[in-house]
């Protein structure tokens, strides 16, 4: 760094402790989350917890533990997550915990207007010869924060990816930088099973050459990845990706050569794997990391021709109502950018949307297919916004259905031990058999 900058960021680093002394009680604080939580000055904050009183943090996914989800924190801490995670699932259940549901896009909108932080803490890389850092594999709903926010302390992680696109920032833009290197928080991807390449392959069946494709993470979306090697031409507009596409981008699967905006460069908002996904990313110029508000837009989304969502569900009822951030009354989850990719590739001409998922649940003892949603259930994407509906035992397309055919077709597709079961229901409900 030139001599201005160099002095300016050693009158911004400063201690955890002393950076956390400006939070004060019953202050909102909003908190990146995933790969680049800023673990190291959350720990301070615990460790210190006896200072605050009445601080309310807001968060989304949690790679780890839930540190401000505890009952023993009640009366400093409140925690208010924005997409439920296995660490604060219980907390949220047991009321010391809550979840604020919104669709991704819009949440940084609702952050400024509505939640109103005053203090904003995220992770950065260490800074280049100019005094500008980046967000790393996060920018989110965080970067917009550190525009508005009174306060606003990073993290200066080594380990954190520069990555470009949205995520740049300069130091002058922040109030305290605390210097803590630690590895991040990896999400590994795990081995398939049968029944997710067998999904993987039915949804890579509805992806042509030329598409644009939407994938999280997980077992599903890596299935696809591992069916997709032999198209041409594919781009990537997503809010997250995992590991599974390094080898399509490494290819040339994906080049984004089609794409209508951003052609040649994949475009995501968070990243969520390992460190060879970091390591992939960084400094990387053909991967851009931008703000979620632009992202997930379905505006945005509608301007690329041939896009295709794909996303996960926990349950489908007969009329097509999809479930898949919680289980009865217990939130597992959060809507997340699911109804925004669904809207979005319905706006795109060309566009599809898929909801995958296993045909049952617990070892088969369940079905996903469920003639009643579970009382307590929220609906994520409604009726009216699906199209695709894909199990391992093949397409049903909803679009422009009507009840009694969805119905038919997602017997069609459900696991054959619960067919005859829902098949019944069918017949109970329309006064007439299915088949």
């Amino acid at each position: 760094m030139n001599n201005k900058n160099r002095e300016l960021y050693n009158k911004l680093c400063v201690s955890a402790e002393e950076a956390i002394s400006n939070i004060k009680n019953g202050d909102t604080v909003i908190l990146d989350m995933g790969c680049c939580e800023p673990r190291g000055i959350e720990r301070a904050i615990v460790n210190n917890y006896e200072n605050f009183h009445g601080v309310e943090f807001y968060q989304m996914i949690v790679c780890g533990e839930t540190p401000f989800a505890n009952e023993k924190f009640k009366g400093h801490f409140k925690y208010n997550s924005l997409f439920a995670s296995s660490s604060n699932r219980k907390a949220i259940a047991l009321g010391y915990a809550d979840y604020t549901p919104c669709f991704f896009y819009e949440m940084p909108e609702v952050i400024r207007d509505i939640i109103k932080p005053r203090v904003s803490i995220c992770s950065v890389c260490p800074p280049d010869e100019n005094g500008y850092v980046s967000l790393g594999a996060n920018v989110d709903y965080i970067a917009s924060t550190i525009d508005y926010c009174e306060i606003k302390i990073a993290q200066v992680n080594k380990h954190v990816p520069r990555t470009l696109g949205g995520a740049i920032k300069h130091i002058s833009e922040f109030t305290h930088l605390v210097e803590i290197d630690e590895e991040l928080p990896e999400v590994p991807s795990i081995p398939l099973t049968d029944i997710e390449m067998a999904i993987g392959k039915n949804c890579a069946s509805l992806i042509n050459d030329g598409d644009c494709i939407q994938l999280g993470i997980g077992g599903i979306p890596n299935a696809i990845c591992a069916e997709l090697g032999h198209k041409k031409d594919l781009g990537l507009h997503s809010e997250m990706v995992g590991d599974g596409v390094i080898e399509l981008i490494e290819s040339g699967v994906i080049n984004n050569s089609q794409k209508n905006i951003d052609k040649g460069k994949t475009v995501v908002s968070f990243c969520f794997g390992t460190k060879m996904l970091f390591d992939f990313i960084d400094s990387n110029p053909l991967f851009e990391v931008n703000p979620i508000e632009i992202v997930n837009h379905p505006l945005t989304v509608s301007k690329i021709d041939n896009f295709v969502s794909v996303n996960s569900c926990v349950q489908v009822d007969l009329m097509g109502q999809v479930v898949s951030d919680s289980v009865g009354y217990t939130q597992i989850s959060g809507v997340g950018g699911q109804v925004d990719f669904v809207r979005g590739a319905a706006l795109s001409k060309g566009g599809r949307s898929i909801i995958a998922m296993p045909s049952s649940a617990k070892g088969g003892t369940i079905s996903k297919i469920v003639a009643v949603i579970d009382e307590g259930a929220a609906i994520t994407t409604s009726r009216n916004d699906v199209d695709y509906i894909v199990t391992e035992y093949g397409i049903a397309r909803l679009k422009g259905l009507s009840l009694k055919e969805r119905a038919k077709a997602l017997i069609g597709i459900a696991h054959p031990n619960f067919r005859d079961a829902l098949a019944e229901a069918y017949e109970k409900r329309f006064n007439q058999k299915p088949f």
